[in-house]
């Protein structure tokens, strides 16, 4: 993998850059639609490639392991394959899906033992097990095996969970170097910084993880329920810390402000549930601020959902029709909005990277914030 700097902005952290990886090429600042079980829910792999415009995707390790299984994924010759996108691919370590399952978990030195949310049946991963399971699944960009610490904890617990996920980051390398890619394309592994919101913590942290001089680093345990100073607080901490010829990836954030702020302090590369999640709920983001499509003042508004978007959902279905099409529970109202809110985010992260380029982005920025998070 090849990551380069393309344009810094003068005002803040920001950077416009470029990854190359064996399924192509990545622009930066980037949105990453996430894909749990293999797929964006309720979007074609089409619409993802022409409408929402999506230059990667996520997959989940967890849930890929658990179904349709490691060894209809291997038959299949990877994710790429199985699921039809020609573009490049990044999955998760399964450690956030772990960290939520905490009812039914057991952390040790080894790994985690849990027991399947499906069935009840018990398994254990390891940082090596995870690193066999992502070499099956054939990600581009591959994560290290941590653990999430929740949020609030104690100092304490922090600095025990930071260390051991250390420690397996160590033996997730070692795996790694014993072993081969599967497809014949290189992934490339990102190492994880945790330390919750404690600034020595993550300090510690971050010079772990850029010392282990991976193709890209990751953020991890942030927008977990802490306040947004907070998160912001500990990514200026780290980002301050971690090589700035590799990418960044702010790990699961999250809001239209929490990306654009998130650019500001340095980071490349994001991902989240929440543009999708909240268009099955009718909550629309539009580049002049947040709609809540089922409110009646839309029942006869027949003016595109967004027509600055550029992408087919966006512009040819009205506020009217969606609306309409929600309260009925229809299940192409559903995927109207999902196509829509990726298409949103993807534009948002586009626009980023072109004032970076401009020269603007921080005035850019400071009007953009103030317009997208209004209600209308």
């Amino acid at each position: 993998m090849k990551f380069e700097i393309n344009k810094k902005d003068d005002k803040t952290k920001a950077r416009a850059g470029k990854i190359t990886t064996d399924h192509g090429e990545i622009l930066t600042p980037i949105f990453m639609p996430v894909g749990t079980a293999g797929t964006v829910k309720g979007v074609h792999t089409r619409e993802l490639l022409d409408d929402v415009e999506a230059q990667i995707i996520l997959g989940n390790t967890y849930h890929l392991y658990l179904r349709p299984g490691l060894d209809i994924m291997e038959k299949a010759g990877g994710l790429h394959k199985f699921n039809g996108w020609p573009k490049p691919i990044l999955t998760d370590s399964g450690g956030y899906q772990v960290f939520s399952l905490k009812e039914i978990r057991k952390i040790t030195e080894e790994g985690v033992q849990f027991n399947s949310h499906i069935d009840g049946s018990k398994h254990l991963f390891t940082p090596e097990y995870v690193m066999d399971i992502q070499r099956i699944i054939g990600a581009d960009i591959i994560m290290a095996f941590d653990e999430c610490p929740p949020y609030p904890c104690e100092y304490s617990y922090a600095k025990k969970s930071m260390h051991l996920t250390h420690r397996w980051l160590s033996r997730c390398i070692n795996r790694l170097e014993a072993t081969e890619p599967k497809y014949g394309h290189h992934q490339s592994l990102f190492p994880i910084v945790q330390g919750s919101v404690f600034k020595d913590l993550r300090k510690e942290s971050a010079q772990f993880i850029a010392d282990q001089n991976q193709d890209g680093n990751a953020i991890g345990g942030l927008s977990v329920g802490e306040p947004a100073e907070d998160m912001y607080e500990m990514l200026e901490i780290v980002n301050d810390i971690l090589p700035e010829e590799k990418p960044r990836y702010l790990m699961g954030v999250g809001t239209p402000e929490n990306i654009l702020e998130g650019i500001a302090l340095g980071t490349d590369m994001f991902d989240c549930v929440m543009p999708t999640r909240n268009a099955r709920n009718g909550w629309l983001f539009t580049t002049q601020g947040i709609i809540n499509i089922r409110n009646k003042k839309w029942e006869d508004d027949f003016s595109p959902i967004d027509e600055n978007l550029g992408g087919y959902a966006s512009t040819f279905y009205s506020k009217a029709y969606l609306k309409h099409l929600l309260k009925c529970q229809e299940l192409l109202g559903a995927q109207i909005a999902s196509i829509h809110n990726l298409r949103f985010y993807l534009w948002l992260v586009e626009e980023a990277r072109k004032h970076i380029l401009e020269g603007d982005f921080a005035e850019w920025k400071k009007q953009q914030t103030e317009v997208l998070m209004r209600r209308l």
